[in-house]
């Protein structure tokens, strides 16, 4: 039996009249979603994350691990978007040194500080749950001084949008008029404050956390609320939805890696449930997808903490290593690519003990100079980077 998900409405837009498609509430009815169809996939993508949950423990210190997740996912989310920085880029920008996309970088900076302060707002007693209030403050921060900055940056659009196309009449889609849009973004934040949380699914009889999750992305994205930006905010939901729902302790993993290596298939199944009503095949999608993108940071996990535990044990065993020098490798993962004058700040310590520390770590082959220069060198934690790089 096909489902019909939503509706279809004329509107008008450049002059031209469109079909522009009106989502139903969630979760999907006529038929609801069938047990049988996530309850495995479900269960072994819940395995997962409690697998990689579990094995952030094996790093001393999960701001690590954290650090560079949420850049992984800043700079993933921003690729499907069409930006090119890397990660290198990234701590480039953060050194203080020399970047030449600066645009991009700044895009994907300013989705790390649109993420910030979602989870600061869900971490916070007295912060914003997750709401339209919230996304869109997100919105104003990824939009702020970048691409898009034009395109009411915080608010929910007050004009028709379209997808694909060279207009309105050839789109590949037409969002809801912009009239719906804040009744539709109102009904889509009472069913996510519906979810339960991890656990909870048997006591409320209702559908597991992460099939929530697939719900609310997807519907978020037909709904289109902003005029630019839509992909990373619903991206950034899938995230925080994690989080708050206690699926994940911290946000350990980049799902963007998987929907960017499957980003043909992500744009066709979102397409499917409209056209086709086909809720089903995308589900299974987004399970497969978190359970491959837990088991891959859990294993980058391991990897990393290898690199680290075996770099600093060549350290200890070296007569090289001063206290300064141990002080700044354990700031490495956290400052990978640094200026002496930057570890100076870091170390709270003269010029002359803060390049000591370099030369130390330098000599042993733990880091590497980049420029070749006498003055003005900047230093790379190169091994770490490349890990990182090829996640």
């Amino acid at each position: 039996m096909k489902r019909a998900t939503g509706t279809y409405v004329k509107s008008t837009t450049l002059g031209e009249v469109v079909k522009a498609f009106v989502p139903h509430p969630l979760p999907p009815q006529k038929p609801a979603l069938a047990l049988e169809v996530y309850q495995d996939l479900n269960h072994k993508a819940e395995m997962a994350l409690a697998r990689l949950s579990g094995v952030s423990g094996l790093v001393p210190s999960v701001d690590w691990l954290l650090y560079s997740a949420i850049r992984k996912e800043a700079l993933l989310t921003s690729q499907i978007e069409g930006t090119q920085a890397t990660i290198t880029d990234l701590f480039d920008d953060e050194a203080g040194l020399e970047v030449s996309n600066t645009d991009d970088v700044e895009e994907v900076t300013n989705y790390i500080a649109a993420y910030r302060l979602v989870r600061d707002n869900l971490r916070d007693p007295k912060g914003l749950p997750i709401s339209v209030r919230l996304l869109r403050k997100a919105h104003k921060l990824l939009l702020n001084g970048v691409r898009g900055a034009g395109k009411q940056p915080g608010a929910l659009r007050r004009s028709q949008n379209w997808l694909g196309g060279t207009r309105p009449g050839n789109a590949v889609f037409v969002p809801p008029p912009a009239d719906k849009v804040p009744a539709l973004m109102s009904d889509l934040e009472k069913f996510i404050h519906d979810q339960p949380r991890k656990g909870e699914e048997a006591k409320s009889k209702g559908l597991p956390p992460l099939v929530g999750i697939a719900l609310a992305h997807a519907q978020f994205e037909t709904i289109h609320p902003f005029l630019d930006g839509n992909g990373r905010i619903g991206r950034l939901l899938i995230s925080a939805l994690l989080e708050d729902l206690g699926l994940l302790p911290e946000p350990l993993m980049y799902l963007s890696g998987y929907l960017k290596q499957h980003q043909t298939e992500y744009y066709r199944l979102l397409s499917a449930i409209r056209k086709e009503g086909d809720w089903e095949s995308w589900v299974q999608f987004f399970l497969e997808g978190v359970q491959v993108a837990a088991t891959q940071a859990e294993e980058n996990i391991v990897k990393i903490a290898s690199l680290v535990a075996s770099d600093r044990r060549k350290l200890l065993e070296s007569p090289k290593g001063g206290a300064a020098a141990y002080r700044l490798f354990e700031m490495l993962p956290m400052m990978p690519r640094f200026t002496v004058e930057r570890v100076k700040t870091a170390l709270g310590t003269t010029f002359p003990t803060a390049n000591a520390a370099v030369k130390a770590l330098e000599e042993l082959g733990l880091i590497t100079e980049t420029t070749g220069n006498k003055k003005n060198r900047s230093f790379s934690y190169d091994r770490y980077i490349q890990l990182l790089s090829s996640a």
